[in-house]
């Protein structure tokens, strides 16, 4: 996948890395390399990455609470079977004051149809909006996160539909451009 890729010029456009990605990050989902040539990465200085070799991102055993000032997946959340476990240990890994930051396929960008299975990857467990639930199949990026997290423990920051670039529409067709959604949401500083 080049999905953060893609996405680079918007967000050096709009001095996203500079306002998110500051400090110790990972990039969760990647590929091995984890340069921006080679793979997919985060393009930001000594971002570390997390794959299968790794281990299961649901669960990021051996990676102490607290370690990360961002937390960055790309088009991972969807493949997750337990996004609510997932979501709960990349929030646990994130220090106070840190970024989340989910890039997800938005469904009617990207799948262009409501029900599972998707005919772009097979491992889709479900499919995503931005705000809204359409179940069975589809969940809303929005509640996913606050019925997750802890609303107290959080702030969203932004979120949107990232469609740059995104101009086809029919279905048969895979899509070209972004055709996802962006979520920043910050860890509140607790005392």
């Amino acid at each position: 996948m080049a999905e953060t890729r893609k996405a680079h010029p918007r967000r050096q456009r709009e001095g996203f890395y500079a306002a998110y990605c500051q400090g110790q990050g990972i990039d969760i989902g990647v590929g091995r390399i984890d340069t921006f040539d080679g793979e997919d990465a985060l393009p930001v200085p000594g971002i570390h990455t997390w794959d299968k070799d790794n281990g299961d991102a649901t669960f990021m055993h051996g990676v102490a609470n607290e370690s990360y000032d961002f937390v960055y997946t790309s088009h991972i959340l969807e493949h997750i079977a337990n996004a609510t476990l997932g979501l709960k240990n990349w929030w646990r890994i994130l220090k106070p004051g840190g970024y989340l930051i989910l890039y997800a396929p938005h469904r009617d960008l990207y799948e262009k149809r409501r029900e599972l299975p998707s005919i772009w990857n097979w491992d889709h467990k479900f499919f995503l909006l931005p705000e809204d639930d359409d179940l069975p199949f589809t969940l809303g990026l929005k509640p996913l996160v606050l019925g997750a997290l802890s609303a107290e423990s959080l702030e969203i920051i932004s979120l949107r539909t990232c469609d740059e670039g995104h101009t086809i529409t029919d279905p048969s067709l895979h899509s070209d451009g972004e055709y996802s959604i962006e979520m920043v949401v910050r860890k509140r500083i607790l005392t």
